[in-house]
This record gives C-alpha cells, sequence and structure tokens, in this order.
C-alpha cells in the first residue's frame, strides 16, 4: 500500500511522525501556518526538556543537532519547603537531558524533515477544511493543541479533571544567573504559592537561563503573570527580585543582580493551561483522523512531559502506520496499547503535582531528601513518567514504594 499521510501541525510531535515515516518511504505532507524562517522573529513558544529516552529517539530520527556535553545537564536540584524547614537534595539522571528554545528546535527539524523528502504546505487550517483535507490522505494526523482544530476530538470520560487551569503561568529567559554546580534543573517548591523551575536552556546566542513560574491563583507570585506585558519592564524584573530573594534563597544565591535581566522583550511568555485527554481518534468524511501531541494531552508543564510525551505518541503512532494496511479498529487499538500507559501515567503524575500534597507525598519527599538511590529513582522515572504514576497513585502505593523506615521516619519528623 502506498500510504499518503498529512499532519496539520509543525510542533515535536507532528515532525517526530513526519520523519519516522518518510525516513521508511512514506509520503507525508505537513501542513503548518509557519515557515521555518519565521522563528526567529517569534516570542518565546516554550520552555521544554527533552529527557534521555527523547534524545535517543531522536538520534533514531536522524535529529543529531546539539550534541555538545555543554548543552546538556544531568541532575535534578530539589527545593522543598516544609513547616519550619526547606529541604535540599538532588536527583541524577542515568543519561543526560537538554533544553533548546523551540525557535531553534522546530526550524531545525523542518529542515531534516525535508531533507527526508517530505512536503510541506505553509497556510493555517480552519476546522471547516478537515472533510476536504482528509479525503486527499489516506490518513490525517492533527497535530496544533491551539484554537478549534483540537475540538473535533472530544475529551475522554474524566479528561477534565480540574474546573479551571490551576496554576498561571509565566517563564522567560534571563541573564545573571550562575548555573548550580553540577548543572541542572533547580525545582524550588514554596507549598501554597508557587512551584519555579530553573532551566539550563541553548537559545540564540548560547545558553541561558529559564525561570518558569508556576504561580497558585492568589499567590504573591501571580503578580509576575500579571505584570508579564512588560509595560513597566523595571518593575518587573524588580518584583521578579523580591520573589527569588523572599520565596527562592538558594537560587537567588547565584544570581549577580547587576547583571539579571530579560534577555528581550520576546523572552516572556505567560498564560495558563486547562489539563485534558481527549479522545485518540476522531472521523471525518468516514476517515479516521489521529489526535497527537497537545491536541490529544494538554499537560501543565510543571513535570516537563508534554513534549516527551508528544514524541513518544508520535512515534507509537508511526510504529501503527507501518504495521497496518487499513486504517480499522486494529490499527486503533494498537495506537492505545502502545500510546496511553505513557500518556495516562504522565498525565495524571502531572495532576497530582498540582494538588495540595497528601501525606504520604510528603513522606516520600523526606524520603527522597534521606535516599539517594529512591531520589535516583525517582527522577530517572522522568523518562517514564507512567512508573512514577504506579508508585505514586494512591497513598498506599506510596507507602509501599518509599517502605516502612520512611514512613516512621516521617511520622516522627511531622510529629
Amino acid at each position: 500500500m502506498n500510504k499518503r499521510i498529512g499532519i496539520v501541525g509543525a510542533g515535536v510531535a507532528g515532525l517526530h511522525l513526519g520523519l519516522y515515516l518518510a525516513k521508511r518511504g512514506v509520503e507525508v505532507t505537513i501542513v503548518t501556518d509557519r515557515k521555518p524562517d519565521d522563528y526567529a522573529q517569534l516570542s518565546l513558544l516554550n520552555t521544554v526538556a527533552h529527557h534521555a529516552v527523547t534524545l535517543q529517539r531522536e538520534r533514531e530520527l536522524g535529529i543529531t543537532h546539539w550534541q555538545a556535553p555543554e548543552y546538556h545537564y544531568a541532575c535534578h536540584h530539589h527545593h522543598f519547603g516544609l513547616p519550619g524547614q526547606t529541604l535540599v537534595f538532588r536527583g541524577d539522571f542515568e543519561q543526560p537531558s537538554r533544553a533548546v528554545d523551540y525557535r531553534l528546535y522546530l526550524p531545525a527539524v523542518m529542515g531534516d524533515l525535508a531533507a527526508a523528502g517530505a512536503s510541506f504546505e505553509f497556510r493555517q487550517v480552519q476546522h471547516t477544511e478537515l472533510p476536504l483535507l482528509a479525503q486527499r490522505f489516506d490518513l490525517l494526523a492533527i497535530a496544533v493543541g491551539k484554537g478549534s482544530l483540537a475540538q473535533v476530538f472530544p475529551a475522554t470520560p474524566g479528561g477534565v479533571p480540574f474546573a479551571a487551569p490551576q496554576r498561571k503561568l509565566c517563564v522567560g529567559l534571563y541573564e545573571g544567573i550562575r548555573a548550580p554546580d553540577p548543572n541542572g534543573v533547580t525545582l524550588s517548591v514554596v507549598p501554597g504559592e508557587c512551584e519555579l523551575f530553573e532551566i539550563p536552556t541553548l537559545t540564540f546566542d548560547g545558553m541561558s537561563t529559564a525561570l518558569l513560574c508556576e504561580a497558585i491563583p492568589g499567590s504573591a507570585h501571580e503578580q509576575l503573570h500579571a505584570m508579564s506585558d512588560l509595560a513597566n519592564p523595571f518593575a518587573f524584573q524588580s518584583k521578579l527580585l523580591e520573589l527569588l530573594e523572599r520565596y527562592h534563597p538558594t537560587i537567588y544565591a547565584r544570581v549577580d543582580t547587576q547583571r539579571f535581566r530579560l534577555k528581550g522583550p520576546r523572552d516572556l511568555l505567560a498564560g495558563a493551561l486547562l489539563p485534558t485527554i481527549r479522545e485518540p481518534v476522531t472521523h471525518i468524511a468516514d476517515k479516521p483522523v489521529i489526535a497527537l501531541g497537545d491536541v490529544h494531552v494538554t499537560m501543565d508543564p510543571c513535570v516537563g512531559q508534554g513534549a516527551n510525551v508528544a514524541s513518544h505518541g508520535a512515534v507509537t503512532v508511526g510504529e501503527a502506520i507501518m504495521t497496518h494496511d487499513s486504517f480499522d479498529a486494529a490499527f486503533v487499538a494498537q495506537i492505545n496499547t502502545q500510546r496511553n500507559p505513557r500518556v495516562h501515567g504522565a498525565f495524571h503524575w502531572t495532576n497530582q503535582h498540582l494538588r495540595p500534597p497528601n501525606p504520604e507525598m510528603v513522606a516520600m519527599i523526606l524520603a527522597l531528601s534521606r535516599d539517594q538511590a529512591l531520589c535516583d529513582e525517582f527522577t530517572n522515572n522522568f523518562n517514564y513518567p507512567e512508573r512514577n504514576w504506579q508508585n505514586l497513585q494512591t497513598p498506599e502505593s506510596i507507602r509501599a514504594w518509599i517502605g516502612p523506615e520512611h514512613l516512621a521516619f516521617a511520622a516522627q519528623a511531622l510529629g
């Protein structure tokens, strides 16, 4: 069967699926409203870490940019506030992760895809065009999470666990922050206030520092979201420094206040996301249409799983396309079997972090601060979010994972 696959959207999911198929001789067409040269003039799109399993998948797809060791990081530095104390500890990866500004990443991978023989159509697609577009291809995949296209896939039962976004997001690229030693992502958690993530990120002029503030509505950190229009850049920077000094002192200690600044007015992004899982497949013009990436699952970035899950899902869809001559119920079943465990594990584990921690979660944090092997396991499972969710999904599973010694210590430490 000479398969013709159409992909709407050129994010990580659409590009990885396109590369997987094009390198196997499948006729691929990407429809997107952005040309590669457009990205240099865009505002910050996100701050995305790709973990080792995604980097290995990229190498298999022929994406070999940014291989230098200095572009990578090897650990998570945890700073977790508890009543009367702040826990500071580190978890190490088995293999390093990397964060690249998507204004660099996406056009480079578009070039890889064009070199592999895929075609591009640069235009915006409206949902009213989908019947005609579906007729052009043997299979159509939608990988544009914003706008009306995602709405053709209804939410799954229980797929919208919150009535509203649980965090107000504000992220920017900054100069004047010395990297931690060893270089890694810092996760500074202040219960009732925010989660702040410091991410070493490669951007246009080299390595930079991304600060992602996940503010709980009504908290002091929500002011950053309100000031993100940069109507008063000096006031925004002053407020950020004030919050770092008060709530995140271990990060603030590495700030050179004379050099600290937002890299540029386009290097700031603010918003809010409503976590949603949608049905993986719909039918348009009597043909199956596949949901990819943010269309399939929209996640808050608090545990950095969106792009990694999108890449995993894209390749599992590619594998199913290559092993089925018709896109029937068996084809859909293979996609769900291969894709759902990681997607659902990441989704539920992410949402767990958006809720106030129960006593078992607090005991788990204490256990991680005392047990290096346990902390490294937790950290490396950012590659395998379904494993962390299996360990943490219920109070019983948390107790079984951390064991009686850590439970007894937590009971004594917390009174």
